[in-house]
């Protein structure tokens, strides 16, 4: 048999793996959003440090540890970078970043809260600063209309609370 067709096994099980791209935005957080971070780090250092431990450790797990250690480096990365706003230093007259809007329009009443990215979570109110949404709210009053433009057509909004 040719052995030019055949992998010869280098002693590196483990597939490389990418790294995990970190946004071009500053990491703007909440104080529950560096927490989240934190809290992820925790998890999965302990996890990786689980692995770690194994004596013989089986394919699976050299890949999971790689995935592991991808993923500290972007958590770590993005907790040395984040840059923690507190919601209660913000222009109470007006919607920054933190601020809670409770808005109206067409589709009826929503509140938002805007957030980093890393703490963005739409299903439950959390929409990141740089948003189409969020990027409509910035600077808004009460009783102010904005456009958020959405890929299913835009819709004007009313600012009818901010909270913080």
């Amino acid at each position: 048999m040719n052995r030019a067709f055949v992998k010869d096994d280098d002693g590196n099980a483990q597939d490389a793996l990418p790294e995990l791209p970190v946004s071009e935005h500053p990491n703007y957080v909440t104080p529950r959003g560096i927490h989240q971070l934190r809290e992820r780090v925790a998890v999965t250092q302990m996890r990786l440090d689980a692995l770690k431990a194994s004596d013989d450790p089986a394919l699976d797990e050299q890949r999971e540890r790689s995935a592991l250690e991808r993923e500290l480096r972007w958590l770590n990365a993005r907790v040395a970078g984040a840059i923690e706003t507190d919601p209660a230093k913000q222009p109470h007259d007006r919607v920054a970043f933190g601020a809670i809007v409770t808005v109206e329009s067409a589709e009826g009443a929503q509140r938002w809260q805007i957030v980093g990215e890393d703490e963005a979570d739409a299903e439950h109110g959390l929409v990141s600063y740089v948003s189409p949404l969020a990027q409509a709210l910035l600077g808004a009053r009460v009783g102010d209309e904005v456009r958020w433009a959405r890929p299913a057509g835009d819709i004007t909004i009313e600012v009818l609370r901010i909270d913080y």
